[in-house]
Formats: C-alpha cells, structure tokens, sequence
C-alpha cells in the first residue's frame, strides 16, 4: 500500500482534447477495435435482435438498433464469442481484463457484488441500490447487482457501454451498461461441445449446445453448461472450519426459439435457468492488519468478550481466515416468512442462488420502413446464503469464533415490457418512439447478529441464538416515455437526439418479527413484532442526449455528445431494528414522516459530454477510436459502514468530477493470422464537493475508488496454418492498472499498481471441427484488491484492520471441443 499521487489535471485533459483533435484533422493514423473477430457459430441474426457480425464488421445495438461499431456516436468496448473461449470467459468478473477501468467486486452480504465504470459505482453492501452500471440481458435490464454472481455461457458477445446511456437504457445506466448478448438458433444444424479441467482451484467444466432449424419457420438452440470447483477460496491451514476450502457449483441452461412465419414478423423467444451453489458468500476477502501489523480481536459486548482475530496477517498469499460460527451463536435461526434453506443451520457457512430468466422479443413490420418492436422480459431469483462477517475469530485451539453472522434471503421478481416504433427511411429523417413499464417486487430478509447477545444466552422465549429477524419488501413501478430522432443534414453530417422521461415509485415496508429479548429489554432496540406500515418514494426525471456526428470519410467519423444519467432513489434496507424505527408507531404523523424520510436516498444524476474519432484504415487493417469525456455525478449514493459502532450510513452526498481520454485500437498484421489490439485508459477522478465519510473526515478533493490514472490492456492473437486440416493458436493478453483507492471511505487503503497476463495455446481444426487448448490466466498469480473496508466488532479507537476483497489468483486450464 502506498499514498496515492495527484491524477492529472486539466492542462492534461487540455492535451488529451487537442491530440484527439489532431487524430481528427489526419485521419490517417492506424486503429483497430477492441474486438475484431467475428463470433463463430453464435447463430443468425433474428430481426427482433438483428446483431451478426458481417465479416470483420462489429454490430452492436448501443441505440436500440443494429449499427457497426466505428459507425455509432458511442464508445464502447466490445469482446466477442470467440475471445471469451479463448480464455474461459464465463464469468462477469473475468471480462475486467478486456476493458479498462471496468471494476467487479463479487461476493458478500447485501448486493452480493458490484460494478464500476471510470471510477464510478454503487455501494456492495446495499441491497437497495441499483447499479450503476445497468446489467442489460438480451435486451432486458436487470437493476440486481447480484447478477454478477450468476455465470454466463454460449454467448455472441459482450458490449460495455461507457458513459450514461440513459436515453436508450432507462433509469440505473447512469455510468454505463454491460450487455450480454446470448447465441441464436442457427440456419443449418450444428451441435458443439467443450469440457475441461482447472488445476490451480480444481474445476471442472462441461457444456455443449445444439442447433438448427425444427421447420422452415422455426429455430431452436438449446444450450448448457456445468462447472464444479473444489477450491475457490483456499483457508488458513489453522483455520477453525468445517471446509478449509470453499467450493463453488454452477449450472447454466438456456433455451432459445425463433420464428419468422410470414415476411414482415419475427419472434425470439429464449429461456435461462442458473443455479449457484457455494460453501459461503464471503470469496477471496483477506484482512489487512494495518500500520502496526498486529491482528486486531474481536472486540464483542462492549469490550465485555474479546477473544483473538486468528488471521495471520500475510493479505496477499491467497489464504484466507473465515471461521464457522462461534458455537453459542449457531444453534437455531428465526423463520420470518417461512422455511428457508437456513433453516437447521449449524453454523457452517453456504449460499445458493437460484434464477430463473425470460425474454420474448416481437418484430412487427408494418411497412417496408416501419417496425415496432416488442421487447418483455421476465426475472425471478432467489438468493440465500449464511456467512460470518466478523472475517476471524477463534475461542481456543480449534475452537470457532465467527460472529456478526447473517443469513440474507433475497428475492426478486421482475417483470417488464418495452414497445418501441421505430422508422428506416431513405430520406433525411428517422425517429423512434417507446414505451416502458417496469413492476418488481424485492425481498430482504435477514437475521443477523450485530450485537451477538447469544454469547450471554439464547433467547430465553424462542431459544433462537440470532439478534433479530428483519424482513423488508419493495414493490418498484417504473414508467418510462421516450424518443429520439436522427437527422441526415448531408451524406456525412448526422445530427441526432433525445429525451427519455421516467415516473418511478416505490413502497417498503419493515417488519420485524422477532428480537432477542434481551435486547428489547433495552431501550436502544424495538420491541418483536414490529411494522412500518407502508414507506413510499416517486421521483421523476427528464433525460435529454444530443449527438452530432460527422463522416470524414468512409473510414473515419468523428462525434460529439451531451449526454445526461439517472440513477434511482429509494429506501435504504439496510436499517437495524434500533430505537429510531419507534417513530413509525408514533401518533404525530409528522414523526412518522420524518422516521421515513431518513431512511429515503435521493436520485443520483450525471451530466457531461464526449468527443471522438472512430477510424479505419490501410484496407481497414488497422483501427483506432478515441474518445475524451468530461461527465458530473451529482447526489451520489452512498452507504458507509462504521466497523466500530456496526451502523450502516447510508446518505445522498458531495460530487464526483471524472474526465479521460479512451482509446481502443487493434491492427490486422502483414503476418498472416497475426492481429493485435488493446485499450488505453486515462482517468481522472475526484470529488469535487463536500463528501463526509465520519469522524471530521471530508474527502472533497481526493480521487475516487476504483479510478486509476492509467489503465490498459495489450492483446496478441495469431493462427498458424499447419496444412489443410490443423491450426494451430497463440494467445496473448497483458493488463496493467495504476494504483488506486479501493473504497470511498476514511480507510484509505491503496491498491499498488500492478500488472497481469494471460495466455493460450491451442491445436485443432481450422473450422473448429476439434481443438484441444491449454489457457493460463492471471499466470504470475497476482492479487490485487477491488475494495477496502474496515473489518467489523474493532475496539473503538485501536482497532484499525482492513477488510481487502481480492480477485482469484492463477487458473491454468486444459480444454478439449467439438463442433460439427
């Protein structure tokens, strides 16, 4: 850990402005895309979704309609079906290595996980926040950020929007989207398959798909995959645990149906089932011992217990400390709405997470130049998982001290429906206009030990060795009105435009079931049986989006961009059942307002804009696209956590400033099957208002988490003919980071700079008929932390370790496939 270096200032972005603008007056200077390969055998395209490369071209759908990449006005980095085999790509996670300043936290209590663009993000611990960066599925947005735990597989390609794309992705998009675009059913038949095994983690993976047309209307694919994976998270040797290695398993299936009975309309219809089963929510999180190196106690009671942390302090060996639950905390768990599967709990950690996806896309040709276009989607996931989250802790020799333990369900059911008209004139003027309309319904529900009351005694009523039981449900309208329109000034002046207006409103209630009554024996907690009554938020919010672009030539555009984001307000669920909840049962409705009232946050916005240049040349052998982006989040989002006082904070807050310049290029070499490509990546981050985080401490002007100055990557892909029959394939990927902050907290812990590589080899068929594989990923086995956090139940004052949520450590896999 190192103290973090100013980022650079405006005279550098002033630079970055003028050299993009020197990229522009030559139109000569080489690039390639982020992704330029096609995806081999991702299906054809169906009108609903018309997205298919075409030859080396990239189709992405970045405004609601099929447009190559160097074409759109937007700046996206885009990785295809085809380099995610190449490296086993199957987890959100996994994508951070292709895409610059994209950072993924997965695991943990509340959200499950978390995503950030440039710097910018929503909190992990909330449960309540949307995304900042909206999930898009098959073109279904899904706000949950828990998706970052569920695998994908036989996917087209992976798009990552940059910036706010609000117009055409709606609320929660307000600092970019990751749209995951899964294969379709192919013309011909043709089936395929892929198993291997992971040594490093001790993983095996099989998955296989089959394809083809059942008439001459209607295509099928049907696809799967399993993964098993015995050490996900490796343990202490003196660990007090039940498994002192964690494993994980996943199952993924889809189903998808096309038809075109008549010209003029299609259907597509796809169906996904994931199951994640795991020894744990809590991954690759390690403890960092602070200035003295000392592992601070667990500090219980008011000081009235305090037994040894365990952990040995060594924050980057890849071996972690995640005791079972402390005996006198682990013997019965309350059911608030019914069994669940913590239920007979002894103490062991696990999580399982089921979902369950649809999505049923309709285009309708009413004339040769109008379509609408139905997009529904449907989602329902069911999450449970019992961890420690004290992240040490041992009575005795072999005895387990985990405490703070917490058992969250989290349910989800969304449902939604978008209708777009859209025109494909041949004069100067094409518009689109939409509808959207959103219901979710989203469960919280959790018993937690915060103060840990069962050391003294269970409850001596229910006998359950838990603090509380608290049960909150959300019930989420969403309506959305928009349109857009873009102008054909000339054969090379585009003017286009914008606004999307959405009605959001949201109603919670609290219901507490159960307390120790030890505690609601005190008056600083609520009493067993407690409810809100109904807690109700609305927000609207206009945002417009401008765009002029220009085509130098065929091969060179340049653009510039108004964009504004929105980001949802709402009600915190992550309140404990103190005495400030008392005020909903008060008589003076002004107190019950003003109890709910603390708990709403408010929308969080962004402003700003980018210029770019998008070009091709020497044959469209080479590729480079620049962009430079200046955007403000205002109201953000924030949840802290006090590790001292175990309260969560959760509030609207300050402003966060970013600017940068991004670069993707790649170039088609001379040697034949040889290409390169890369991104660059430069940030500058920084809080620009007042942002209180605790204790006299105001982050105005520091960086933000997760925003390195300089970020990239550098890849090399080369196919060696060896004959008519045999290939053979070298792979290449090399990322770097500077240092950053890893939380937007008082802990100010630096992640050093650092730099990782990837690799594979592989011999097979030059049409993939088989090929057997060796990949290496993150081969030097570095790790490097993607949040800091202090770790709960610190004495106050003294204690000072750092919770460090890491990335996995080296995979080296050997994979054999077939396609026919």
């Amino acid at each position: 850990m190192t103290m973090k270096q100013s980022a650079f200032g405006i005279r550098h972005l002033r630079e970055a402005l003028l050299g993009t603008a020197a990229v522009i007056g030559i139109a000569a200077i080489p690039s390639t895309a982020a992704a330029q390969d096609a995806a081999g055998d991702a299906g054809t395209p169906d009108s609903a979704t018309a997205a298919q490369p075409v030859g080396n071209e990239i189709i992405v759908l970045a405004r609601r309609q099929a447009e190559t990449l160097q074409e759109v006005p937007v700046t996206i980095t885009s990785v295809s079906s085809e380099t995610l085999d190449k490296y086993n790509v199957d987890q959100v996670a996994d994508v951070v290595s292709r895409v610059p300043t994209l950072n993924v936290q997965v695991g943990g209590s509340g959200s499950g996980g978390q995503l950030s663009l440039r710097g910018v993000g929503s909190s992990a611990i909330s449960a309540a926040f949307d995304s900042a960066v909206a999930f898009d599925f098959d073109g279904v947005q899904v706000s949950t950020m828990r998706m970052v735990q569920a695998g994908f597989f036989d996917v087209q390609q992976i798009d990552v929007l940059k910036g706010p794309q609000s117009l055409f992705f709606g609320k929660s998009a307000s600092a970019g989207v990751f749209s995951i675009r899964s294969a379709d059913p192919t013309p011909n038949w043709s089936a395929g398959g892929k198993a291997s095994y992971e040594f490093e983690e001790k993983g095996w993976t099989v998955g296989g798909f089959v394809s083809g047309p059942i008439t001459d209307t209607l295509g099928i694919r049907l696809a799967g995959q399993w993964n098993k994976i015995d050490e996900f998270t490796k343990l202490q040797p003196d660990t007090p645990a039940t498994n002192l290695v964690r494993g994980q398993k996943n199952v993924v299936a889809r189903a998808t149906l096309a038809w075109e009975p008549v010209v003029g309309f299609d259907a597509n219809l796809k169906v996904q089932y994931v199951k994640n089963t795991n020894d744990g929510a809590i991954g690759n999180d390690d403890i960092y011992c602070g200035p003295n190196g000392i592992a601070d106690p667990v500090y219980l009671l008011q000081g009235g217990l305090v037994y040894p942390g365990g952990y040995d302090c060594n924050d980057h060996d890849g071996l972690y400390y995640l005791p079972d639950t402390a005996p006198p905390l682990a013997q019965s768990v309350p059911l608030a709405t019914g069994p669940t599967l913590a239920q007979g709990f002894n103490g062991v950690p696990f999580g399982e997470t089921e979902m369950w996806f649809g999505r049923l896309a309709l285009n309708f040709g009413i004339t040769d130049n109008v379509n609408i276009v139905s997009t529904t989607g449907f989602l329902d996931l069911d999450a449970t998982d019992v961890d420690n989250y004290s992240y040490g802790g041992t009575l005795a020799p072999g005895i387990p001290g985990g405490a703070g333990t917490s058992d969250p369900r989290n349910t989800l059911k969304q449902y939604s429906q978008e209708i777009r008209l859209e025109t494909d004139n041949d004069g100067p003027f094409n518009v689109m206009f939409g509808a959207f309309y959103e219901w979710r319904k989203f469960l919280f529900d959790t018993s937690q030990q915060g103060v840990n009351i069962s050391f003294v005694a269970p409850d001596p009523i229910t006998g359950y060795t838990f603090d509380w039981d608290k049960a909150q449900s959300t019930k989420t309208e969403a309506t959305s009105l928009f349109g857009s329109i873009i102008f054909d000034v000339t054969d090379r002046l585009e003017i286009s435009g914008g606004v999307r207006w959405t009605d959001e409103k949201k109603t919670s209630r609290i219901s507490v079931p159960y307390v120790h009554a030890f505690l609601s024996a005190t008056p600083a907690f609520i009493s067993s049986g407690f409810f809100s009554g109904p807690i109700e938020f609305s927000d609207k919010n206009w945002s417009p989006e401008a765009t002029i672009k220009y085509e130098i030539n065929p091969d060179v555009n340049v653009f510039a961009s108004f964009k504004t984001g929105f980001k949802s307000g709402g009600i915190d669920n992550s309140a404990l059942p103190s005495n400030s909840l008392l005020g909903f049962n008060d008589p003076d409705p002004a107190v019950r307002q003003a109890v709910a009232d603390g708990l709403k946050y408010q929308s969080e916005t962004a402003i700003g804009g980018e210029v770019g240049v998008k070009s091709q040349f020497s044959n469209r052998d080479v590729t480079l696209n620049v962009t430079a982006y200046y955007y403000v989040f205002d109201d953000l989002q924030v949840q802290n956590f006090n590790a001292q006082t175990v309260q969560f904070i959760t509030l609207n807050a300050g402003e966060v400033t970013t600017k940068g310049v991004d670069i993707g290029w790649g170039w088609e070499t001379p040697v034949e099957g040889l290409s390169l490509s890369g991104n660059i990546a430069w940030l500058d981050g920084k809080f620009t208002k007042s942002f209180p985080v605790g204790e006299g401490i105001d982050l105005e002007g520091r960086d933000v988490a997760r925003a390195p100055e300089w970020s990239g990557n550098i890849a090399a892909d080369w196919s060696i003919p060896l004959g008519d029959t045999l290939e053979l394939g070298l792979s290449g990927n090399a990322i770097y980071s500077d240092s950053y902050y890893a939380g937007n907290t008082l802990y100010e812990y630096i992640q050093d700079s650092y730099v990782a590589f990837d690799a594979s080899a592989s011999i097979g068929h030059p049409d993939g008929l088989w090929k057997l594989s060796l990949i290496g990923v993150n081969l030097t086995d570095k790790l490097w932390t993607n949040t800091a956090s202090g770790r709960p139940f610190l004495e106050p004052g003294v204690g000072d370790d750092l919770i460090l949520t890491q990335n996995r450590g080296r995979q080296i896999f050997v994979e054999g496939s077939f396609k026919f």
